[in-house]
């Protein structure tokens, strides 16, 4: 067993917990949007290429879902109904044996998500058994061939770790007053990039291993057309907007009200 594999980053960061106005959970819309509009496409997945003959899909076993990057809800518990749902459907669809199977559904984030939150929100109604899985999506989480279905949302833009080349003042790639890589040198792209790629094999090797023979797996991840600049977008155009209110409260001594919202 590689233990590395199982190691937490130094530095991990959580959507905020809790259930007030300032919540993950209470401002989550544009995350929800995104998993209603891959609704449909999860649908055609799991019906075209969910090969329920395969001996790892016996309706008489339990059919196990991963959430990876879940937060606290309630975007997940949409995402989760919705693959059940269409799993369900396949297996109906068996005209020789339209038995369907038991579920059970891991919800994984960094270790310092608000779980509590996440639990206590959960559908009454569920169809499935939860459990929780805390670690870092970008190692192993489970023993090889354990999940059937692996889904991830609007997660997998959050790297591992800030490349040490943009925090070292001597370095080419020093990001000094950004929040954001939208408008730097090539250097800090290429860094950001570098680290990209390492996270996002180490994510799909990880996942290769835990999946089941003939596992599905849906990522629903950020990206821009050809040709369009991340400064262009509306996402970089939010993140300039926010560096220069940061820089502004750092000018105007508002750094410990600043640390605690960070908080």
């Amino acid at each position: 067993m590689d233990v590395e594999k199982f190691i937490e980053p130094s530095s991990t960061y959580h959507m905020l917990g809790g259930d007030d106005p300032y919540s993950y959970a209470q401002n989550s819309e544009y995350q929800k949007q995104l998993v209603v509009s891959a609704e449909e496409l999860i649908y055609k997945l799991i019906d075209k290429h969910l090969d329920i003959e395969k001996p790892s899909f016996d309706p008489n076993n339990i059919f196990r879902i991963g959430d990876f990057g879940c937060s606290i809800g309630p975007n997940t518990f949409f995402a989760v109904e919705n693959i059940i749902k269409s799993v369900e459907n396949k297996y109906k669809s068996n005209i020789k044996n339209p038995r369907i199977p038991e579920y059970h559904v891991f919800f994984n984030d960094h270790v310092d998500n608000d779980f509590n939150a996440l639990f206590r929100n959960i559908p009454i109604t569920r169809k499935y058994f939860p459990a929780g899985v805390p670690g870092s999506f970008h190692g192993r989480l489970f023993p090889n061939a354990t999940l059937h279905f692996v889904h991830c949302s609007t997660a997998l833009h959050w790297l591992s770790r800030i490349p040490k080349e943009v925090t070292e003042t001597n370095s080419t790639a020093f990001n000094k007053g950004r929040i954001h890589y939208t408008g730097a040198k090539k250097e800090v792209k290429e860094a950001y990039s570098t680290q990209y790629r390492k996270d996002i094999k180490s994510f799909l090797s990880a996942r290769a291993q835990e999946l089941v023979p003939g596992g599905l797996m849906a990522l629903v991840i950020l990206g821009f057309p050809v040709g369009v600049l991340t400064s262009e977008s509306s996402i970089g155009i939010g993140f300039n907007i926010l560096g220069s209110c940061l820089e502004d409260m750092v000018r105007m001594n508002f750094s410990e009200q600043f640390t605690y919202v960070i908080d």
